[in-house]
């Protein structure tokens, strides 16, 4: 009888936990949380792991603040990013890991690496989804897209040059140097990164968050921030130990978006 009680109240507790739940938030955050737990528990359980444990955790977190936000479009935006990136961090692994120029965890994102890749992007979601009917709107669009393009062209730009780089150079003297030096740049992986950052602006285009002008912003944005960013790695990030990689991802993440979101500005100061 007391099984039975417990299990009994068990349900009623959680039956108002649901009814609360669907009292307060939107339908859409409602489907963001189902969504991103079905996704995350699927690949919790695949052999592969993408992400550690806390790593899962947060980019749920993510998920859900990009699909209340941005809806579909926003998300398959950011998954677009994640898989392609984690795909490439994969190419040579055993060779990069020889060499010890590997990501840590054979690639496994931790939480570090998720909010270091999209926190600027989470912020800019954020912007849209607060000024959905400003003039600010698209320009917070803009900056998400721009923010992931830069990421991604980053991220291929350097795995792909670590991988397949046949000749490396820092970026700020040209002087040969081994592949992995931070600040080292090479045609494979500047090839890799511009490549990347035109896929990923044409899935923004694709889903209707910008338009055809943007995706020329994007790009333009991804370049310069990415460079931007192997200078401060060949001139700064081995100076000061609190400059560490995932700060350096938001500060090239924030560049390109700023970058994108002013290109955006100054053209429509000047033309429209």
């Amino acid at each position: 009888m007391l099984s039975l009680i417990n299990d009994f109240n068990a349900e009623v507790v959680a039956t108002l936990l649901q009814g609360i739940a669907i009292a307060i938030l939107p339908p859409g955050v409602i489907a963001a949380i189902v969504l991103n737990t079905v996704l995350l528990g699927v690949a919790w359980v695949l052999p592969k792991k993408l992400l550690t444990p806390s790593g899962y955790f947060n980019a749920w977190l993510l998920g859900v603040l990009i699909w209340a936000t941005l809806g579909w479009q926003g998300y398959l935006v950011v998954m677009f990013y994640f898989l392609v990136g984690s795909f490439v961090t994969k190419i040579g692994m055993a060779q990069k890991e020889a060499e010890g120029i590997a990501e840590k965890r054979s690639g496994a994102r931790g939480p570090e690496n998720v909010w270091g890749s999209a926190l600027i992007g989470a912020l800019c979601a954020l912007g849209a989804g607060i000024f959905t009917s400003s003039a600010f709107h698209p320009l917070f669009l803009l900056g998400y897209v721009a923010s992931f393009s830069t990421k991604l062209s980053d991220t291929c730009a350097s795995e792909v040059g670590k991988a397949y780089g046949q000749r490396t150079y820092l970026i700020t003297t040209l002087q040969p140097v081994p592949r992995g030096t931070e600040g080292a740049v090479s045609l494979e992986g500047t090839v890799a990164g511009a490549v990347a950052s035109v896929a990923q602006a044409l899935v923004g285009f694709g889903v209707g968050l910008i338009n055809g002008l943007d995706v020329g912003w994007c790009i333009l944005a991804a370049f310069i921030a990415t460079n931007i960013e192997s200078v401060i790695g060949a001139t700064l990030q081995s100076k000061y130990d609190w400059l560490t990689n995932e700060l350096v991802n938001i500060l090239n993440t924030f560049i390109g978006a700023i970058a994108a979101m002013l290109f955006a500005l100054l053209w429509l100061s000047v033309f429209s």
